[in-house]
């Protein structure tokens, strides 16, 4: 009895086993060569637009190649599977039946995947976003992991990853496309000379713009503006800049130290809230 079964398997796996084999290693094969002819026909294919940087048309087309990608190896594996069950003596015909009745549900029940889809379909091809970027959507914010038709995988600063289904974003800030921009307020006592305050801000920008380990990354070094504002306790004033995308958290944190270093130098005077607690004599 045991020899039966194992001629048996020994001639199911000589008939179908190799088949088997061969299907996986033939998925394989094309699944890499359509990586490369994916990726290569996307780089030639996608024409950049006015005012994008090679960075941000590479961030575009490494989206676009990701997603079509997943869409091409999902549907070689699907023909493949197929394929593999049919020579391992199942028969596909109920199951590509069964394919139509869950269809036909989906139709009925899934206008959210229905949504889902159809939104990430007009995300990718408006360019909204791509993978890289940092944005606020559905109430996140974060850096952008991945993009697939139905979903984009967000994580944030705390390190915590969010799968935000396409059908949810009504509206997208995308704080890193094309440019960034610097907008600081910063607030001095009344009794500071503007001009001179002006002067120095200038300065500051102007070395900051200047040093060798932020120049590549600063377009239009950062100055002051406007009076922003006549404050309770200080004068505010504005500060622009501009700078390459994503780096403004970085080049603003940056400015801020030098500010304060300068302020201190010069004796100008940096007002924060205080409370003065007035104890009466019994």
């Amino acid at each position: 009895m045991q020899k039966f079964y194992l001629d048996t398997f020994q001639t199911w796996l000589l008939n179908h086993g190799i088949k088997i084999l061969v299907v996986l290693i033939i998925i394989l094969v094309i699944s890499k060569v359509s990586e490369h002819f994916i990726e290569k026909g996307i780089r030639k294919a996608v024409k950049g637009k006015p005012g994008l940087s090679p960075t941000a048309e590479k961030k575009r087309e490494d989206t676009l190649i990701r997603i079509i990608n997943g869409i091409a190896k999902g549907a070689l594996w699907i023909f493949g599977g197929l394929t593999i069950v049919s020579e391992a003596g199942v028969d596909i015909g109920p199951l590509i039946a069964g394919a139509g009745v869950i269809g036909i549900a989906i139709g009925f029940g899934g206008q959210y995947l229905i949504k889902d889809l159809i939104s990430g379909l007009f995300i990718i091809l408006e360019n909204q976003y791509r993978i890289g970027d940092t944005v606020t959507i559905a109430g996140h914010s974060g850096k952008v992991e991945d993009i697939s038709l139905r979903v984009t995988v967000l994580r944030d600063l705390d390190g915590v990853v969010h799968h935000i289904p396409h059908g949810e974003i009504t509206s997208v800030s995308n704080m890193t496309k094309g440019i960034s921009k610097i907008n600081l307020n910063l607030g001095v006592g009344y009794d500071t000379d503007l001009n001179k305050l002006k002067e120095l801000i200038n300065k500051i920008g102007k070395e900051l713009a200047e040093d060798n380990e932020f120049k590549d990354l600063i377009e239009e070094a950062p100055k002051f503006l406007r009076v922003e504002d006549l404050a309770d306790s200080a004068v505010v004033v504005k500060i622009v800049g501009q700078v390459e995308p994503g780096e403004q958290w970085s080049i603003t944190g940056e400015l801020r130290k030098r500010l304060k270093e300068a302020c201190d130098m010069e004796g100008i005077e940096i007002p924060f809230p205080q409370v003065v607690v007035h104890q009466s004599k019994n």
